[in-house]
C-alpha cells in the first residue's frame, strides 16, 4: 500500500524544476536579463530556464484557476464583485534568494 503524504508542501530540486521547463518556451534574452539583473545578483539564462520558467508557469496555472474559482463562484452567487487580486508572499531568512525570485 503506498502512503500518501498529508503534507501542502511540494519539495522539488533544480533537477526536478529543469525537467519541468521545456512545457514553457524561453522569452527572456540575455539583453532583457541584464536589465532585470540587480546589484550583485549573479543569475543566467541558464537559471531563469531551469528554476524560474517552470515557477513562473506554475504560479500562472494557479492564479487561472484562481481566476476560474472565483468567477464560478460569483457565477453561482448572483454577485457582481469585482475580480480579487492574487497577491504572492515571498519569506525566507537573509541572502536565500527573495529579491533575485
Amino acid at each position: 500500500m503506498q502512503s500518501i503524504d498529508p503534507s501542502p508542501w511540494v519539495a522539488l530540486d533544480r533537477a526536478s524544476w529543469a525537467r519541468l521547463a521545456p512545457t514553457t518556451p524561453l522569452t527572456l534574452t540575455e539583453d532583457d536579463l541584464q536589465q532585470l539583473r540587480g546589484i550583485n545578483e549573479d543569475i543566467s539564462l541558464d537559471e531563469v530556464a531551469d528554476v524560474y520558467l517552470p515557477l513562473s508557469r506554475l504560479l500562472s496555472l494557479y492564479v487561472g484557476a484562481t481566476q476560474d474559482l472565483h468567477r464560478a463562484t460569483r457565477t453561482f452567487l448572483g454577485s457582481t464583485a469585482e475580480k480579487v487580486p492574487f497577491v504572492i508572499g515571498i519569506a525566507g531568512s537573509v541572502a536565500v534568494g527573495k529579491s533575485t525570485t
